[in-house]
């Protein structure tokens, strides 16, 4: 028992972006069914949070605010002194950082865990860990990472120390920690849904070629829905997705919560979408989904044990040369035919197990 009369505590930074948190629920879940007494604090960037709410093993969240110059206030400055002294005031036995960046390093090490643990690369895999942090941590992860999936790079960093079994579990998010909305009397798997949105231009498809796959769906599906975040174009880009096709194509408006959108995703008969968080909550709720890439390497980030078609251009080629190219070439390259083909092979095998329908008809 602790000082506190907590058995265990643990600690996990991972400060990037909203589908990296969904990444790291298998290695929590894992945890937490070793050490079931044990109480799980995790560290993310604020205003990501909320994708973990599907992850009921999690006992805390501390945050911290977005690195980028130009957006980070006083407020936020304030919030992150508070996160860090909470940090340095409580108890940790182990303390993981999984986000590969200094501030995340930086709260491990002002955690004081008896047992702190950092991934340390070789090149060309990654650049090795500087002689500072190297004497800030007692524990290197050296191996397990290559080219595997972003899932086993998290796992197998905490693996060694907790002792936990050799396979990760899938993506976690609860059934009862979905909420209801005004959506959810879609009868159970009679739409797709679509998310085109991204902020990012290097993983955006063209909309014109969205408007060509949506009609396609409709052949299969009653209704095709349109999910995007709340950013003002998303929400415009979205609307115009939705025009003609007889009202048989509506939006969320950017307006759904995590838990609802999970709730959406997981009545719905087959996702479509680009590399997003979108995609992996879509895994997390075990959706089948065509997933969009571009040049981020899909062995590393591609939908985890869900059923799943990846589609991207050039996948033929060495992958350290492909993600060299610009992510916008690459996408520009994945045409509506292959898109359609892998739709259509994924709803096959769905038919196989008489889950979903075969055939568009």
């Amino acid at each position: 028992m602790g000082r506190d009369g907590i058995e265990m505590r643990i600690l996990f930074t991972k400060l990037r972006h909203i589908g990296d948190n969904l990444l790291l629920t298998p290695t929590i879940v894992a945890t937490k069914r070793q050490f079931p007494e044990a109480e799980i604090w995790v560290a993310v960037r604020r205003g990501t949070e909320g994708i973990l709410a599907g992850c009921p093993e999690i006992d805390r969240i501390v945050t911290t605010a977005r690195p980028e110059e130009g957006r980070r206030t006083w407020r936020d400055s304030g919030a992150d002194l508070v996160s860090l002294i909470e940090v340095i005031r409580t108890p940790f036995d182990y303390a993981f950082e999984l986000g590969d960046n200094d501030r995340g390093r930086m709260l491990v090490w002002a955690s004081h865990a008896t047992v702190r643990c950092t991934n340390s690369y070789e090149r060309p895999e990654g650049d090795p860990l500087g002689h500072f942090w190297k004497g800030r941590f007692n524990h290197l992860v050296t191996s397990g990472h290559g080219p595997v999936h972003q899932v086993l790079r998290d796992y197998n960093a905490v693996r060694e120390s907790l002792s936990l079994p050799e396979e990760p579990p899938s993506l976690r998010f609860a059934q009862k920690a979905i909420t209801p909305h005004e959506l959810m009397h879609l009868p159970q798997g009679s739409y797709a849904l679509v998310h085109a949105a991204t902020r990012w231009h290097s993983k955006s498809w063209a909309l014109e070629r969205w408007r060509q796959v949506i009609p396609e769906l409709l052949k299969t599906f009653p209704q095709v829905v349109i999910s995007c975040g709340p950013n003002p174009r998303e929400i415009s880009e979205a609307s115009m997705l939705c025009e003609g096709n007889g009202g048989r194509v509506i939006t969320t408006e950017g307006a759904l919560s995590w838990p609802q959108l999970a709730g959406l995703i997981d009545s719905a008969g087959l996702f479509v979408g680009v590399d997003t968080a979108a995609m992996h909550l879509a895994a997390a709720v075990q959706c089948p989904s065509v997933a969009l890439f571009g040049h981020a390497p899909a062995y590393q980030f591609r939908p985890w044990k869900s059923p799943h078609r990846v589609v991207r251009s050039k996948d033929k080629m060495i992958e350290t040369e492909r993600y060299q190219l610009p992510g916008e070439e690459l996408m520009q390259e994945i045409t509506v035919q292959a898109v359609l083909e892998a739709v259509d092979s994924l709803l096959a095998e769905r038919k196989s197990s008489q889950d979903l329908p075969a055939n568009r008809m």
